[in-house]
């Protein structure tokens, strides 16, 4: 009789969710949609050009979520809580592209504190933030580079670990 082994194996990645986005608007609803399948613990990562729609989706998402003030870029403070209006979890928004160090430059914003509380979302946060939790988000969003004002982008979404193998992403594209 043969023995099967037991051993865990990491949850593989979601199916990806391709969406294509024409306006700052279809962002913003596209943000508000995901709220929605968000909870208090989430990590998500953005991702994507200069320009691309990365805080435009995270102003949808703080609507979405009921959240209190205006959600801005964090470039220059890094990191922004937006208490939640209601029951809610709250949002944490971090803009990591300035921090050119690793997760040791991160643990200083005491994410680990705030992630089982709040739905944290993280732009520029590849190679920074994997190691907060095993289960997360990652939002890429591809746009026209160059000399142009196409407002297309084309967003791509993959939940990561077992948190999101039950999610289904796709009802966001319809």
């Amino acid at each position: 009789m043969e023995e099967t082994s037991k051993t865990q194996v990491p949850a593989e990645p979601t199916p990806d969710v391709e969406i294509t986005v024409t306006s700052p608007e279809q962002m913003r609803e596209l943000g508000r949609r995901l709220a929605k399948l968000l909870r208090a613990g989430d990590l998500v990562m953005l991702s994507g050009e200069l320009g691309a729609g990365k805080t435009t989706l995270t102003r949808g998402l703080g609507e979405g979520l009921g959240v209190r003030g205006a959600v801005t870029s964090p470039t220059f403070v890094i990191a922004r809580v937006h208490p939640s209006l209601g029951d809610g979890p709250p949002l944490v928004h971090v803009d990591a592209y300035r921090l050119s160090g690793g997760l040791d430059e991160m643990e200083d914003l005491d994410l680990d504190v705030s992630l089982p509380d709040s739905v944290v979302v993280v732009e520029w946060g590849e190679g920074k933030v994997e190691e907060l939790t095993d289960d997360r988000l990652q939002v890429v969003i591809h746009r026209a580079v160059g000399d142009t004002t196409d407002e297309v982008r084309h967003v791509t979404l993959t939940g990561i670990g077992e948190r999101w193998a039950a999610v289904d992403l796709s009802v966001l594209a319809a």
